[in-house]
């Protein structure tokens, strides 16, 4: 009976395995992949031609941003196919080396290897329609586009200029800068003011840096003030009165025609009557057209606003695939090393969209391009995240995100760990530690007693450091004591 059982269950699966693999035969995943390839390239060039050029037009803004995130899910999309049809092809050709009984277990992974393989492929052909019918719908954006001039020359490599630029906030950028352009109408006038919302490392301070930075701003308002309650958190009041302050200092040296920019970074949750207070002593200072801007991560401070908020959201995966992947290959083509790509994207998906993290693996990767390298890093990543979720039960870029103790194991010292117990961000001005990340998880170095390492110094404004104070531990080994037998009452040696 369980001859019988076997031989018709192995005839069921082999009539399943060619039904999919006559339908996978027919879907020919090259010609997909070219047509797809090709499609995404057209929508590349007008998200590149965009890049960098001042556009107003806020419906423009929003239509070139929807593009953007399609052509982030399907570059995504496009290379987990050509990466599952990489490992698909590998399990086919270990079917047909076998003998004409192969064991149902190979049979059945391959099996589910290729009904995931034809999801993903409908899935592709689903995108690929979406995005042909938006690059249709974007033929007059196109042809609006280069009439908005453009801030910079791009390089030759996009690498370079993911490196000094703020990657996907291109509408955010141009929608503060549109506010702060602004002209009221004659009549009386009121302070303008913009809030700016996001969790914590989401990139509030850098994208208002880049504002400031654009030389319409700079052109527009004589000074631009930067208020910030780090320190005065618990004291509203100090707060307060430190602002009027430098508010009062600041306004005596300005001509009546000149405008006053004031960026207020509140990094806690201000009361109404604080705000109220900072707002009429703004008013009563700051000359005709200045504005503010304020930050926060709460979004309680939307209802102090005068316009729309903006509000900064952490990179999908699919664009932060993008960004990470053009980091990590740089000016070599992806297409000549599929096994790194492969092994990138797992790497990428365990950095959960943590900037600072891509920018440090993407330079250590590059630097030690090969792949015995590269599967080390992800064992490595694996090893961690699983320690984290042991002890404190959750991923580490979760926790140090929100500025709370991790673990980081040493690649080279497996016995010790490093234990981040806090974060500091850092000004250009400061001096920052010698020792970096690389060298005490991936190196020899071994500080003695805690110690700040250098995480990364970002090289766009407002050029931030990224400092972690840590401690590195040796690791318990866990196990019992074996009993030793015992003869006469005396352990035996």
């Amino acid at each position: 009976m369980e001859m019988l059982l076997s031989a018709l269950l192995g005839e069921g699966i082999t009539r399943s395995l060619n039904f999919f693999i006559s339908k996978s035969s027919k879907l020919q995943p090259h010609d997909m992949e070219d047509g797809f390839h090709r499609v995404l390239l057209r929508a590349q060039v007008i998200i590149d031609e965009a890049t960098g050029r001042h556009i107003t037009n806020h419906a423009m803004l929003q239509k070139l941003d929807m593009l953007r995130g399609s052509m982030h899910r399907g570059y995504y999309m496009l290379d987990s196919f050509r990466y599952q049809f990489i490992n698909g092809q590998d399990a086919r050709d270990q079917i047909m080396s076998q003998s004409l009984s192969p064991s149902k277990v190979t049979y059945f992974k391959y099996f589910c290897h290729l009904k995931r393989k034809i999801l993903i492929f409908e899935q592709l052909q689903k995108m690929l329609d979406n995005l042909r019918s938006m690059i249709l719908d974007m033929e007059e954006v196109v042809i609006f586009l280069t009439s908005y001039r453009r801030s910079y020359r791009q390089p030759y490599s996009m690498h370079i200029l993911l490196g000094n630029c703020m990657f996907g906030r291109q509408m955010e950028v141009e929608l503060a800068i549109n506010f702060l352009l602004h002209t009221q109408a004659q009549g009386p006038q009121e302070l303008e003011v913009m809030p700016i919302v996001g969790p914590g490392k989401v990139g509030k301070s850098t994208l208002v840096a880049h504002v400031c930075k654009d030389e319409r701003v700079r052109d527009r308002f004589s000074k631009i003030l930067w208020l910030c309650d780090h320190d005065f958190k618990d004291d509203e009041l100090a707060f307060i009165e430190e602002c009027t302050v430098k508010l009062e200092n600041l306004v005596t040296n300005l001509n009546k025609d000149e405008r006053l920019l004031v960026v207020v970074e509140l990094v806690g949750d201000p009361t109404e009557d604080a705000w109220n207070s900072l707002y009429s002593t703004s008013k009563r200072c700051m000359p005709r057209g200045s504005k503010i801007i304020v930050t926060s991560r709460s979004d309680k401070v939307v209802r102090f606003g005068t316009t729309r908020a903006i509000t900064l959201k952490f990179l999908t995966q699919e664009a932060f695939w993008y960004f990470f992947k053009i980091l990590v290959f740089g000016s070599v083509d992806p297409d000549m090393h599929p096994r790194l790509v492969q092994l990138a994207m797992e790497i990428a998906k365990m950095l959960k969209g943590f900037i600072s993290g891509a920018n440090v693996i993407s330079s250590l990767l590059r630097d030690n391009f090969g792949i015995q390298f590269w599967y080390k890093v992800l064992t490595f990543f694996r090893g961690s995240i699983q320690k984290n979720i042991s002890e404190f039960g959750e991923h580490p870029s979760d926790r140090l995100s929100q500025d709370r103790p991790a673990q980081l194991g040493r690649v080279s010292i497996p016995s010790e760990e490093v234990l981040v117990s806090h974060q500091y961000q850092y000004s250009s001005q400061k001096e920052i530690p010698k020792i970096g990340i690389l060298d005490v998880v991936f190196g020899s170095i071994k500080p003695l007693g805690k110690f700040d390492m250098l995480l990364w110094r970002s090289h766009i404004p407002p050029y931030y450091s990224y400092v972690y104070a840590c401690e590195i531990r040796e690791l318990k080994i866990a196990g019992a004591k074996r009993k030793r037998p015992m003869r006469s009452g005396a352990a035996l040696c």
